[in-house]
């Protein structure tokens, strides 16, 4: 699948009205994960690959969820990349910052390059997270976080691909 149509599953989310029944705890333990899941990932292949697939200030939310989980502000950094893990697909995600935040931790994103943002955001100090939502696409788990690095919002979201070890028989790698 092209990355193109790998980014699109983030706008073809359906947001759970309410935390999900589980299919298993392996499940349950990689959607609540509160910790880099950079990391996590980087346990099954070592280091991860990231393509940025689009890049740039936009003028508005993508989609209506997300325009209600940050202040209004007319402009947002919009970052949307493809995580690789032994070259295959893992994880699709979107990540929005509000033009307003114009120092501060969540101001780095803007230069991170092909730096993963847990990568970034979990070296510097566990960032807050207040809200945390879950969604399908098709068979696929999605989440979604709005983060608080030093009070200053972003929202992540992030859709797991087929590839990814979530769905791996057997469950998780050892620490």
């Amino acid at each position: 699948m092209p990355d193109q149509a790998i980014v699109a599953l983030l706008d073809g989310i359906q947001w759970l009205d309410a935390p999900p029944s589980w299919p298993d705890d392996v499940t349950r333990s990689w959607l609540t994960e509160r910790g880099s899941m950079t990391r996590r990932l980087e346990r099954y292949c070592g280091q991860i690959r990231v393509r940025r697939f689009r890049e740039g200030f936009v003028p508005a939310c993508i989609e209506p969820g997300e325009a209600a989980l940050l202040p209004d502000c007319g402009r947002f950094w919009l970052r949307e990349v493809v995580l690789y893990g032994y070259d295959k697909p893992w994880l699709t995600a979107r990540t929005l910052v509000p033009a307003a935040t114009k120092a501060g931790p969540a101001q780095h994103v803007l230069s991170l390059g092909d730096v993963p943002l847990g990568q970034w955001l979990f070296r510097h100090w566990p960032p807050a997270r207040d809200i945390m939502q879950f969604g399908r696409v098709g068979d696929l788990w999605a989440r979604r976080a709005r983060l608080l690095p030093d009070g200053q919002p972003l929202l992540l979201t992030e859709a797991f691909l087929p590839d990814c070890p979530l769905y791996a028989r057997g469950g998780d790698a050892p620490e």
